[in-house]
Parts: structure tokens; C-alpha cells; sequence
């Protein structure tokens, strides 16, 4: 929807591409709504065993980040408008709802072909992998991810029961150098992210210089 004052700033919509490779064609879920809230954990990966004297800050690569948020999806608007949204006027919100979902279910053209190999008696079986998913949250938080859980509460149907008002709960864990292959394109995207983060830190050196010297006069 157009902002009601012409001079506002336009705010970028978050959103989630995911990519099932070789394929390059993403699917793109952009976030009509942005969440209000976005929680993130940082849990830090300490070297097995503490190691010895001198090694206490060992790690054993990046943190496990994970992220929690919330997506609110709402069709009022396209159905004020049905001759331009036949799709959302016949089926309502599902569309949108399993593009989401797909993001933790495998290749469908895989599984078929799994049973298929399956009931003629054949040993190997496809690797059955879910999309590779970028989380994208404006031009600093690029980040590809994995989705843990996944909840969807439908709070609004139409006539046919199709519901036009959704909200989407999911948690993602960010998956870093050490989850992919040097092959994967979202070991490059996490890199990328990584380098950004190291940049960006180093610009706290001037706000902290205040600081510092108040610390000194303590």
C-alpha cells in the first residue's frame, strides 16, 4: 500500500529467496508486512574438551545464530480490488502459505521419483534435500539459512474457506562455512555476511573513542 505522506522515505521489504540447485529460478516470499521484532541468539561453539591452560577462548568456529519472527500476512487489500486479483479472490492466502511451507519440504519431483525407484525394487535412492533459503533483511543481513520450525495460525476465511488472514511464526538457524560445501552458493553468501560484519564492527572504533577516555578518567 502507498504511503499516505508522498515525502516519507520508502522502507525496503524484508523477505526469503530459496533456491533448489541446480535450478537458479528462486522463489521469492517477499514479506508484505515487515516484522515488528526480529530476536536473535548467538550461542558460541567452545572447543571440545576446554583444552588446556591458555586455550580458554578456543572456539570451534562461528556461533550458532539462530533468528525468531514473526510474518503477518493479510488479503483485505487485493480483495478490495478482485478484477485485478483473480488468483487471491479464488484461493485466498494458500498460494503464499505453501510457497512458506515448501521452504522445509523436499524436491517434490524428487519424491516422486524416490517412490517410483522405491517400488520397482531399486536400491539407490535421491538425496531428498530441502531448498537452499537466503534470509534477506536489507543490504547488511544477507543470510542463508535453515528453517527449524515453522507455525502458521490462519485467523481469518472466506465464503470458501480459504483464509485471507495469516500469521507465520518461523525460527531459522543461519548456516555458516562450517554447515556447507565450498560448492554451495550460500557458503559464498555467509562469507559475504561474515566480511560485512567485520567491516561494519570496525566502525565502532569511533563512537568508542569517547569512551574509552571516559573509562580513563574513571
Amino acid at each position: 500500500m502507498a504511503s499516505e505522506f508522498p515525502g516519507s522515505p520508502r522502507v525496503m521489504k524484508g523477505g526469503l529467496v530459496a533456491y533448489r540447485l541446480p535450478s537458479t529460478q528462486p522463489l521469492v516470499i517477499a514479506f508484505q508486512y515487515n516484522p515488528d521484532e526480529v530476536s536473535r541468539s548467538l550461542q558460541s561453539q567452545a572447543a571440545a574438551g576446554g583444552g588446556g591452560r591458555g586455550e580458554t577462548n578456543r572456539v570451534n568456529g562461528p556461533p550458532q545464530e539462530t533468528l525468531t519472527f514473526s510474518v503477518e500476512i493479510d488479503a483485505a487489500d487485493q480483495l478490495e480490488k478482485p478484477g485485478e486479483n483473480a488468483t487471491v479472490v479464488e484461493n485466498g492466502l494458500h498460494p503464499v502459505i505453501a510457497a512458506i511451507e515448501r521452504l522445509v519440504y523436499p524436491s517434490y519431483p524428487i519424491v516422486v521419483a524416490n517412490e517410483a525407484l522405491a517400488l520397482a525394487g531399486t536400491a539407490f535412492i535421491l538425496s531428498e534435500t530441502a531448498p537452499l533459503t537466503l534470509l534477506v533483511w536489507g543490504p547488511r543481513r544477507v543470510l542463508p539459512v535453515q528453517i527449524q520450525s515453522l507455525s502458521i495460525k490462519e485467523e481469518a476465511f472466506d465464503q470458501k474457506l480459504n483464509p485471507i488472514r495469516a500469521k507465520a511464526d518461523l525460527t531459522v538457524r543461519v548456516l555458516t562455512y562450517r554447515d556447507l560445501d565450498v560448492t554451495n552458493p550460500g557458503y559464498w553468501v555467509y562469507l559475504a555476511a561474515f566480511t560485512q560484519k567485520e567491516v561494519i564492527s570496525s566502525m565502532n572504533k569511533f563512537s568508542a573513542a569517547g569512551a574509552i577516555a571516559a573509562l580513563g578518567r574513571l
